[in-house]
Order: structure tokens, then sequence, then C-alpha cells
């Protein structure tokens, strides 16, 4: 197995982080053979996915309950 994480196995790591769950493996496999970069550009692209969900669940929510 290669030391640089896939794309995949970046977004599975960043997914993680997000739940707080990463495996020590996993872990070490991104810090000792992953590129910041990508971890922090996937992370931010992450979180702005999951504002815009929020914000279209509130909006759905909202126009549910007639406001």
């Amino acid at each position: 197995m290669s030391d640089k994480p896939t794309l995949w196995q970046t977004l599975l790591s960043v997914l993680s982080s997000f739940f707080g769950v990463q495996s020590e493996r996993n872990r070490e496999r991104d810090f000792h053979g992953g590129h910041p970069v990508h971890y922090i550009l996937t992370g931010l692209l992450m979180a702005a996915l999951f504002v815009i969900a929020v914000i279209l669940l509130v909006r759905w929510a909202l126009s549910l309950a007639g406001a």
C-alpha cells in the first residue's frame, strides 16, 4: 500500500474528522504521507457544502411551515 493517501482516503479522513472518529493508523498515514493543502481544501469544500445543505434544509422547513 502506498504511503500517500488517495483522493477517496482524503475525503474519508476529512469526513471522519468532522465526526471525530479517525483511527490512529489513518491519522498517522495522513500526517506522514498527505499534503496539508489537500486536507485544508477538502475540509473547506465539505464545510461549505454542509452550510449550503443546512440553509436549504431550513428554507425547505420554513416553506412547509408556511413562513
